[in-house]
Protein backbone atom coordinates (compact mmCIF):
# COMPACT_ATOMS: atom_id res chain seq x y z
CA UNK A 1 0.00 0.00 0.00
CA UNK A 2 2.51 2.10 0.94
CA UNK A 3 4.55 1.34 -1.96
CA UNK A 4 1.80 1.83 -4.36
CA UNK A 5 1.03 4.83 -2.74
CA UNK A 6 3.88 6.58 -3.95
CA UNK A 7 4.35 5.09 -6.90
CA UNK A 8 1.28 5.99 -8.20
CA UNK A 9 2.27 9.58 -7.53
CA UNK A 10 5.49 9.72 -8.89
CA UNK A 11 5.56 7.06 -12.06
CA UNK A 12 2.15 5.33 -12.98
CA UNK A 13 3.94 2.98 -15.10
CA UNK A 14 6.23 2.31 -12.27
CA UNK A 15 2.51 2.16 -10.28
CA UNK A 16 1.12 -0.45 -12.74
CA UNK A 17 3.91 -2.62 -12.73
CA UNK A 18 4.46 -3.06 -9.01
CA UNK A 19 -0.09 -4.07 -8.63
CA UNK A 20 0.94 -6.23 -11.32
CA UNK A 21 3.56 -7.68 -9.20
CA UNK A 22 1.16 -7.83 -5.89
CA UNK A 23 -1.40 -9.50 -8.05
CA UNK A 24 0.96 -12.34 -8.48
CA UNK A 25 2.03 -12.03 -5.03
CA UNK A 26 -1.74 -12.68 -4.12
CA UNK A 27 -2.17 -15.60 -6.12
CA UNK A 28 1.17 -16.97 -5.01
CA UNK A 29 -0.25 -16.71 -1.70
CA UNK A 30 -3.36 -18.30 -3.02
CA UNK A 31 -5.48 -15.31 -1.68
CA UNK A 32 -4.74 -16.62 1.90
CA UNK A 33 -4.45 -13.66 3.81
CA UNK A 34 -2.61 -15.59 6.59
CA UNK A 35 -0.09 -15.75 4.21
CA UNK A 36 0.74 -12.75 3.06
CA UNK A 37 0.45 -11.59 6.86
CA UNK A 38 3.13 -13.58 7.18
CA UNK A 39 5.46 -13.47 3.80
CA UNK A 40 4.72 -9.70 3.01
CA UNK A 41 2.98 -7.45 5.46
CA UNK A 42 5.07 -8.99 8.66
CA UNK A 43 8.24 -7.64 6.52
CA UNK A 44 7.02 -3.49 7.01
CA UNK A 45 8.54 -2.20 9.86
CA UNK A 46 5.80 -0.02 10.35
CA UNK A 47 3.75 0.73 13.77
CA UNK A 48 0.78 -1.65 14.03
CA UNK A 49 -1.84 0.82 12.61
CA UNK A 50 0.26 1.20 9.55
CA UNK A 51 0.08 -2.55 9.37
CA UNK A 52 -3.39 -2.95 9.88
CA UNK A 53 -4.00 -0.25 6.65
CA UNK A 54 -1.48 -2.76 4.56
CA UNK A 55 -3.42 -5.51 5.60
CA UNK A 56 -7.24 -4.10 5.04
CA UNK A 57 -5.67 -2.86 1.75
CA UNK A 58 -4.52 -6.25 0.50
CA UNK A 59 -7.86 -7.95 2.07
CA UNK A 60 -9.81 -5.15 -0.44
CA UNK A 61 -7.52 -6.17 -3.60
CA UNK A 62 -8.34 -10.15 -2.76
CA UNK A 63 -11.67 -9.27 -2.86
CA UNK A 64 -11.69 -7.19 -5.84
CA UNK A 65 -9.82 -10.13 -7.54
CA UNK A 66 -12.49 -12.21 -6.80
CA UNK A 67 -15.57 -9.76 -7.65
CA UNK A 68 -13.78 -9.11 -10.97
CA UNK A 69 -12.40 -13.23 -11.46
CA UNK A 70 -9.23 -12.51 -12.27
CA UNK A 71 -8.00 -15.50 -9.45
CA UNK A 72 -5.52 -17.26 -12.41
CA UNK A 73 -4.95 -14.40 -14.78
CA UNK A 74 -5.85 -10.69 -15.36
CA UNK A 75 -5.45 -7.41 -13.91
CA UNK A 76 -7.68 -4.88 -11.78
CA UNK A 77 -9.97 -2.87 -13.90
CA UNK A 78 -8.75 0.08 -12.52
CA UNK A 79 -5.16 -0.73 -13.60
CA UNK A 80 -6.33 -1.46 -16.26
CA UNK A 81 -8.24 1.96 -16.86
CA UNK A 82 -5.16 3.58 -15.72
CA UNK A 83 -3.58 1.55 -19.51
CA UNK A 84 -6.25 2.71 -21.08
CA UNK A 85 -5.72 6.43 -19.98
CA UNK A 86 -2.26 6.09 -20.99
CA UNK A 87 -2.66 5.10 -24.29
CA UNK A 88 -5.10 7.42 -24.85
CA UNK A 89 -2.55 10.13 -23.76
CA UNK A 90 0.29 8.19 -26.14
CA UNK A 91 -1.87 8.62 -28.85
CA UNK A 92 -2.16 12.08 -28.38
CA UNK A 93 1.12 12.80 -28.26
CA UNK A 94 1.69 10.99 -31.36
CA UNK A 95 -1.25 13.32 -32.89
CA UNK A 96 -0.22 16.70 -31.80
CA UNK A 97 3.26 16.36 -32.76
CA UNK A 98 4.18 18.70 -29.63
CA UNK A 99 6.90 16.82 -28.03
CA UNK A 100 9.80 16.04 -30.18
CA UNK A 101 11.74 13.81 -27.74
CA UNK A 102 8.33 12.00 -26.85
CA UNK A 103 8.28 11.54 -30.76
CA UNK A 104 11.85 10.34 -31.35
CA UNK A 105 11.50 7.71 -29.05
CA UNK A 106 8.03 6.65 -29.96
CA UNK A 107 9.88 6.41 -33.34
CA UNK A 108 12.93 3.82 -31.55
CA UNK A 109 10.21 1.75 -29.81
CA UNK A 110 7.86 1.36 -32.22
CA UNK A 111 9.77 -1.29 -33.81
CA UNK A 112 10.23 -3.17 -30.65
CA UNK A 113 6.90 -2.87 -29.81
CA UNK A 114 5.01 -4.38 -33.09
CA UNK A 115 8.19 -7.48 -32.98
CA UNK A 116 6.92 -7.94 -28.85
CA UNK A 117 3.21 -7.91 -30.00
CA UNK A 118 3.83 -10.38 -32.48
CA UNK A 119 5.54 -12.49 -30.14
CA UNK A 120 2.90 -12.53 -27.40
CA UNK A 121 0.85 -14.72 -29.44
CA UNK A 122 -1.90 -12.77 -28.53
CA UNK A 123 -3.47 -9.54 -30.16
CA UNK A 124 -2.36 -6.59 -28.58
CA UNK A 125 -4.66 -4.70 -26.29
CA UNK A 126 -2.35 -1.31 -27.13
CA UNK A 127 0.82 -0.15 -27.66
CA UNK A 128 1.23 1.34 -23.91
CA UNK A 129 0.14 -2.24 -22.92
CA UNK A 130 2.60 -3.96 -24.66
CA UNK A 131 4.98 -2.20 -23.26
CA UNK A 132 4.55 -2.61 -19.93
CA UNK A 133 3.85 -6.56 -20.63
CA UNK A 134 7.28 -6.63 -22.27
CA UNK A 135 8.61 -4.89 -19.16
CA UNK A 136 7.11 -7.03 -16.70
CA UNK A 137 8.46 -10.09 -18.40
CA UNK A 138 11.87 -8.62 -17.86
CA UNK A 139 11.18 -8.25 -13.95
CA UNK A 140 10.18 -11.98 -14.17
CA UNK A 141 13.17 -12.74 -15.95
CA UNK A 142 15.24 -11.11 -13.88
CA UNK A 143 13.42 -12.51 -10.28
CA UNK A 144 14.21 -15.84 -11.73
CA UNK A 145 17.42 -15.36 -12.73
CA UNK A 146 17.04 -16.04 -16.86
CA UNK A 147 19.45 -15.02 -19.15
CA UNK A 148 18.35 -11.92 -21.08
CA UNK A 149 20.11 -11.01 -24.50
CA UNK A 150 21.25 -7.97 -25.10
CA UNK A 151 18.90 -7.23 -27.85
CA UNK A 152 15.98 -8.13 -25.27
CA UNK A 153 17.87 -5.27 -22.65
CA UNK A 154 18.14 -2.67 -25.66
CA UNK A 155 14.58 -2.94 -26.69
CA UNK A 156 13.01 -2.58 -23.19
CA UNK A 157 15.09 0.02 -22.68
CA UNK A 158 13.35 1.88 -25.74
CA UNK A 159 9.98 0.89 -23.76
CA UNK A 160 11.26 2.12 -20.42
CA UNK A 161 12.40 5.62 -21.78
CA UNK A 162 9.10 5.62 -23.74
CA UNK A 163 6.81 5.20 -20.72
CA UNK A 164 8.92 6.93 -18.51
CA UNK A 165 8.15 10.64 -20.89
CA UNK A 166 4.59 9.25 -20.93
CA UNK A 167 4.30 8.90 -17.02
CA UNK A 168 5.68 12.66 -16.77
CA UNK A 169 3.00 14.13 -19.40
CA UNK A 170 0.60 11.71 -17.25
CA UNK A 171 1.36 13.47 -13.95
CA UNK A 172 1.58 16.79 -15.85
CA UNK A 173 -2.20 16.08 -17.14
CA UNK A 174 -3.76 14.73 -13.63
CA UNK A 175 -2.65 17.89 -11.93
CA UNK A 176 -3.47 19.89 -15.00
CA UNK A 177 -0.37 21.20 -16.17
CA UNK A 178 -0.31 19.48 -19.56
CA UNK A 179 -1.30 21.14 -22.96
CA UNK A 180 -1.32 18.21 -25.03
Amino acid sequence: MLIAQEKRKENIAEYILYMWQVEDTIRACNFDMDLLEEKIISQFSSNNKIKQEISNWYANLIVMMHEENIKETGHLAMINTIINDLNDLHKQLLVNKKDTKYLEQYFLASPNIHEIEKRLGREPVNEIDTCLTALYALLLMRLKKREITRETLEAMQTFSNLLALLSNWYKKAEHGEADV
